[in-house]
């Protein structure tokens, strides 16, 4: 069903409506009533049955009592008598509610059925819901300001919703100041229905929004969340203030994999893939909003700064390069007419520097020349307010030529007190300014980072012929035997049957058995002890390697099993896994730890004992494509070695990403994985593969059993 009822409604009743100035009730009608509502062929209607008249308009008991439909009903009554007021909006037939009232989720246990029981209600009469526990709705441009925040804030192309009502009132303000300029706001409260990707969904084709602004505590669906924005990103730019992440993930972990992802890393991955913008601070959202909201595209990496001074022109050029981007060359031509203009001691190259002593007019000329430059994506121009610097006319220029080219125009006007008369003209031109080169350096970047979004196509996903069968058949078995740990020694017919190569192994009760097994692999080989209750083996001596006789194998056999014994008692052992010892290779780490609000996410680093202590590693929230997977071989910090480094020979990063790949697909195909670690994947020159050596699954027994999980579309109520 469509949101447009909470947007564009012809009719608005509110429930709760008061005749008291200091309630709720009373300020949502009056923000109707008094904020641009009320024009011809829209009503509001107030109902309270203990009134005749709010607000000079008639009052009525009850929703049923209005004639004529109602496209959208705002609830601010007590908390207990909420059910049965959205009950009868079902019965009225009223699409769309906003249900600001407090007291549901929020307040505990009780609160949270009386929120089940709205969900409840709203899905019987199909009514979409807002909130409960919100601050309301507002869209500038109907105009309607349906919430219980004072006064319209001003239009603009920014669309903006918040988890917290809090922060909303704080950006209400911010706008109303001339901050910023919404197109719409929602305060989405306790998402009891609407949620970010309904109204990503909702806005994506919005004539009037440029940007997406959201703020968001939590997503219970992460994963359609990245099924959303991966389309929605495609048409407009998704800007994300993200909060809570340092404790929402950590929990007690046995995995190297556990101890290296969390809450944060998960959503840093599916911003990633969902091509969504990360804001790290309320700062940094009002920079990506001020820019994707009133400049033009960014075409490319190539960007000319024009200032008044060298330092802060350094200080432009060092931050640009630790961004990614570059500096533009320009044309011989643009450069002969700026030398030929400009002082001797000016500098006609980029950086342009137009001296301390610079007037409106040279930036005017600066900026005339170097817009029309075919190999300039974009500008920032500095000024740094100096003896001679006429602050305000050289703002009334910036702002002239910034709005009639089609590259994004930024600039730094550095300072507070001085450039104040130069910063307002800016912001009535909508000119985005920042106060340091590295604010206007970090939204240079982020455009560009949304430009490679756009330009990147949709992924695709593969799908491996797999012994499903088999794994399921594993799983079973140890969760049968309450057992939430594989090790090795299982462990690896799952990688098997999921098309990972391992080393000949086989399992041995006894000494004499390991022998028998190593002289049938051929020597050297490993041997592990194997225990459904040991993950960490190294921990307790329980491997030994390059054995190359029957007395070395016989001895670790003893000494093994016998470590066992006294370290962890407790643990049911089975023998020792014999293993044809691996030639050696680089090791890498390759790793899933489920996270609670999207899912399995894949790890991959170096691997062996120092990856906890490095922490260099890459994520993707499973499942991804594999342009994706190659990205992550990229991202850590030492790919080189993967590229062979002093002599060394490539590696087959081919069979990293396919290994990957399949990983992937094993997690999602079977959601009681929690966490699962391969570590060493040992990787071999260009050409000859990689095998896994160690692996470790943790299950999760309450995870219901799912069919297989594999991507779909954009998906939502309204879609």
């Amino acid at each position: 069903m469509s949101l447009d009822p909470f947007f564009t409604p012809n009719s608005v009743a509110v429930i709760g409506a008061s005749t008291k100035p200091h309630k709720l009730g009373y300020a949502v009608l009056d923000n109707l009533v008094n904020g641009g509502y009320l024009t011809e062929g829209r009503q509001v209607h107030p109902i309270n049955p203990k009134a005749e008249t709010i607000l000079d308009l008639p009052a009525y008991p009850s929703v049923n009592d209005v004639p004529g439909p109602i496209d959208l009903a705002v609830i601010v009554i007590p908390y207990p008598l909420v059910p049965d007021a959205l009950r009868t909006c079902g019965e009225k037939g009223i699409p769309a509610t906003i249900v600001i009232s407090a007291g549901f989720r929020e307040a505990g246990m009780e609160g949270l059925q009386r929120e089940r029981e709205l969900i409840e209600i709203a899905k019987e009469y199909n009514i979409r819901l807002i909130g409960p526990n919100c601050l309301g709705v507002i869209d500038t441009f109907t105009p309607m300001n349906a919430s219980f925040s004072a006064g319209l804030p001003p239009s603009g192309p920014m669309a903006f919703m918040s988890q917290s009502g809090a922060l909303g009132t704080a950006i209400l303000d911010w706008a109303q100041a001339g901050r910023l300029g919404l197109s719409k706001f929602v305060s989405l409260g306790n998402k009891a229905d609407v949620s970010e990707t309904d109204l990503l969904l909702a806005w994506q084709d919005d004539p009037h929004s440029r940007v997406i602004l959201c703020y968001i505590e939590g997503l219970p669906d992460g994963q359609e969340f990245i099924r959303v924005a991966r389309h929605v990103s495609k048409k407009v730019p998704i800007v994300v203030l993200k909060s809570g992440v340092t404790q929402a993930g950590s929990r007690a972990v046995s995995s190297h994999t556990g101890s290296l992802a969390g809450s944060e890393q998960a959503y840093q991955a599916a911003f990633h893939q969902a091509g969504v913008l990360r804001a790290h601070s309320l700062q940094d959202l009002f920079d990506y909003a001020l820019a994707f909201g009133y400049l033009p595209p960014l075409r490319g990496d190539r960007i000319a700064i024009i200032t008044n001074a060298g330092g802060p022109g350094i200080l432009a050029t060092d931050a640009l390069e630790r961004a990614g981007l570059r500096l533009a060359r320009f044309e011989p031509e643009c450069i002969r007419e700026l030398e030929q203009f400009l002082p001797d001691a000016a500098s006609a190259a980029n950086p342009v520097d137009l001296l301390g002593d610079a007037m409106s007019d040279r930036y005017r000329f600066a900026l005339d020349q170097i817009s029309a430059d075919p190999h300039v994506d974009g500008i920032l121009v500095i000024l740094a307010p100096q003896a001679l610097t006429d602050i305000g006319e050289t703002a009334r220029v910036v702002s002239e030529i910034a709005g009639k080219v089609d590259i994004p125009v930024l600039t730094c006007f550095m300072g507070e007190a001085q450039v104040k008369a130069g910063t307002e003209i800016l912001e009535a031109h909508n000119v985005p300014n920042y106060s340091f080169p590295e604010r206007a350096a970090m939204v240079l970047k982020g455009m560009s980072t949304f430009r490679g979004y756009q330009t990147m196509a949709l992924p695709t996903f593969e799908t491996f012929e797999v012994d499903h069968t088999s794994v399921r058949e594993t799983l079973d078995r140890a969760l049968s035997e309450g057992r939430v740990t594989i090790g090795d020694a299982e462990a690896r017919d799952i990688l098997t049957a999921y098309g990972l190569k391992i080393p000949a192994s086989e399992l041995a009760e006894t000494g004499d058995q390991a022998v028998e097994i190593a002289n049938r692999i051929g020597y050297p080989v490993v041997l592990k002890i194997a225990s459904p209750d040991i993950l960490h083996k190294t921990d307790i001596g329980g491997v030994k390697i390059g054995l190359q006789n029957p007395t070395d194998i016989r001895d670790a056999f003893d000494l093994i099993t016998y470590r066992a014994q006294r370290y962890t008692p407790e643990a049911r052992l089975w023998g020792c896994l014999v293993q044809k010892m691996a030639p050696p290779g680089l090791e890498v780490l390759i790793g899933m730890n489920r996270d609670p609000q999207f899912g399995p996410l894949v790890t991959f680093g170096l691997g062996g004992i120092y990856v906890e202590t490095l922490k260099d590693v890459a994520f993707r929230i499973a499942p991804f494509s594999r342009r994706e997977a190659e990205d992550m071989l990229g991202e850590i910090r030492a790919h080189a070695l993967l590229d062979g480094v002093r002599g060394e020979p490539p590696t087959d990063k081919a069979a990293v990403v396919d290994a990957l790949l399949r990983i992937a697909q094993l997690v999602t195909d079977f959601p009681e994985i929690a966490e699962l670690d391969i570590n060493p994947f040992i990787v071999y020159e260009e050409g000859l593969g990689g095998i896994s050596i160690d692996m470790r699954l943790v299950l999760n027994p309450e995870t219901p059993q799912k069919g297989l999980n594999h991507e779909a579309g954009p998906a939502g109520r309204n879609s």
